[in-house]
C-alpha cells in the first residue's frame, strides 16, 4: 500500500450531480428541508431555535459539528417532533424522495425508526404506511419529470426502546409493501446486537434482510456482534473496522518515490475484507461525530481511502444531510479533492453501493447496468 497522492485534486470536466448515485444510510429524520420543519413547527406550536430556514439550518449543521454524537443526536429532537402525524409523514417523505432525485440518486434505502413517531396516536402500521404514500407521492413526481429513482424503507428499531422484536415483525409484515431492510440505530455504545438476538433471529428465520449500525460510536466488539448476533449483511458507518488494521512504515518507496506501507489485517478486518461486507461509510458525519478521531479531525486522515484502496467494499452515504449540511454529491467532491478520486473511482464505490442494495439480484442487475451505461456515455 501506498500513501495517497493529495496534492492536487483531478481535473472532473463534468457536473458531479450529474452522476446516477446510489444512497444506502440516509435517515429520515435527518433529512428534512428547514422551510418544512417551520411550516410543521407552526401548525403544532413547536418551539424552534430559530423560524428563518437560513439560520435554522445553519443551527442544524453548527449543533452536528461538534465532535459529538450525542449531541449530534439532540438535534433529532426538532424533526421528529414535526412528524407524528401522517400527512407530516407523507410530506417529509416525498420531499425526502425529490431531494434525493434532484443529486442524481437513482435507487435509495431511507431508514427510520416508526417507534419514533406515535405520540399523536398512529400505530406503527400507519406510520410505515404513511411513509410509503409520502415515497410513492414522490417517485411519482420524480417520474413525471422525467427522471428515474426508485426508494425502499430501512424500518428501524431504537436501540434504548426494547421494541426490537415487535419493529422487526412490523418489517417482516410490510416487505411487500415498501419495506426492504431492517436496522438497529441510536446510542451504539452499551447496546450491542446481541441485546436484540431474538429479533435477528426472527427475521434470519423470515429471510429478511438487516443492516446495522456498528463501528462508529463504539469499535470493534460492536462490528463482531452487529456480524454473529445480528447477521448483518451491511455494517452502517463500521469505519471502526480501521482499528483492527496496523499501518507502518518500511524504507522502501515505489517507482513514482511514494513511501511504500506495510499493512497488515487483524482477523476480524480480513473476515470483512475478504467476504465483501459491505462498509456505509459516511464520510462527513464520521467527522462530526468524532468516529475517526482516532486517526485526525480532518477529511485526509479519513480511513476511507485506505479501505478503499485494500480491497474492502466501500460506499459513501450522507447519514443526515440536515444536520451534516451535504448531499451525496458533496460526499463525493469531498472524496474527490481529498483523494484525488477520478471518474473510475466513483463508478467502483458506486457500484459497490447498487450491488449492496436490498433488491432482488434483477433489480440489482439492472441497477447496475443503468449506472455502467451512464458512466460510459459521460465519459465519451
Amino acid at each position: 500500500m501506498t500513501e495517497p497522492n493529495i496534492d492536487a485534486a483531478p481535473d472532473l470536466s463534468f457536473d458531479l450531480r450529474a452522476l446516477p448515485k446510489v444512497s444506502l444510510h440516509d435517515h429520515l429524520d435527518g433529512g428534512l428541508r428547514p422551510a418544512t420543519i417551520i411550516e410543521l413547527a407552526a401548525e403544532i406550536g413547536h418551539e424552534l431555535p430559530s423560524t428563518d430556514p437560513v439560520a435554522l439550518g445553519q443551527w442544524f449543521r453548527d449543533a452536528a459539528d461538534s465532535g459529538s454524537l450525542p449531541r449530534y443526536l439532540e438535534t433529532f429532537d426538532h424533526t421528529i417532533a414535526v412528524m407524528q402525524t401522517a400527512p407530516a409523514l407523507r410530506r417529509v417523505a416525498k420531499e425526502f424522495v425529490e431531494d434525493l432525485a434532484d443529486d442524481g440518486v437513482v435507487y435509495g434505502e431511507v431508514r427510520w425508526a416508526p417507534e419514533q413517531h406515535l405520540t399523536d396516536g398512529l400505530t406503527l402500521d400507519e406510520a410505515v404506511e404513511a411513509v410509503q404514500a409520502g415515497l410513492e407521492d414522490g417517485m411519482a413526481a420524480v417520474e413525471e419529470s422525467g427522471r428515474v429513482i426508485a426508494v425502499g424503507q430501512l424500518v428501524t428499531a431504537m436501540r434504548h426502546a426494547d421494541n426490537s422484536q415487535a419493529v422487526a415483525e412490523l418489517a417482516v409484515r410490510h416487505r411487500d409493501r415498501g419495506a426492504v431492510g431492517f436496522d438497529i440505530a441510536g446510542a451504539e455504545d452499551g447496546f450491542p446486537p446481541s441485546r436484540f438476538a431474538e429479533a435477528f433471529t426472527y427475521l434470519a428465520q423470515n429471510n429478511f434482510p438487516a443492516t446495522v449500525h456498528a463501528g462508529e460510536a463504539a469499535g470493534l466488539a460492536s462490528i463482531q456482534s452487529a456480524l454473529v448476533d445480528g447477521r448483518a449483511l451491511r455494517l452502517g458507518h463500521g469505519v471502526r473496522i480501521a482499528e483492527d488494521i496496523t499501518v507502518e512504515s518500511t524504507d522502501e518507496v515505489d517507482e513514482d518515490g511514494v513511501p511504500i506501507l506495510d499493512v497488515t489485517l487483524g482477523e476480524l478486518a480480513a473476515w470483512v475484507r475478504d467476504r465483501g461486507i459491505p462498509l456505509e461509510l459516511c464520510p462527513s458525519s464520521n467527522l462530526q461525530t468524532g468516529a475517526i478521531a482516532a486517526w485526525g479531525e480532518d477529511i485526509l486522515d479519513h480511513p476511507f481511502d485506505m479501505l478503499y484502496e485494500l480491497g474492502f467494499n466501500v460506499t459513501v452515504n450522507t447519514d443526515n444531510r440536515l444536520m451534516s449540511g451535504v448531499t451525496l454529491t458533496d460526499e463525493f467532491e469531498l472524496l474527490v479533492e481529498a483523494f484525488d478520486y477520478d471518474l473510475d473511482d466513483l463508478l467502483e464505490i458506486t457500484l459497490n453501493a447498487a450491488e449492496a442494495a436490498f433488491l432482488p439480484l434483477e433489480d440489482r442487475e439492472d441497477l447496475v447496468e443503468y449506472i455502467n451505461e451512464a458512466y460510459a456515455n459521460l465519459a465519451e
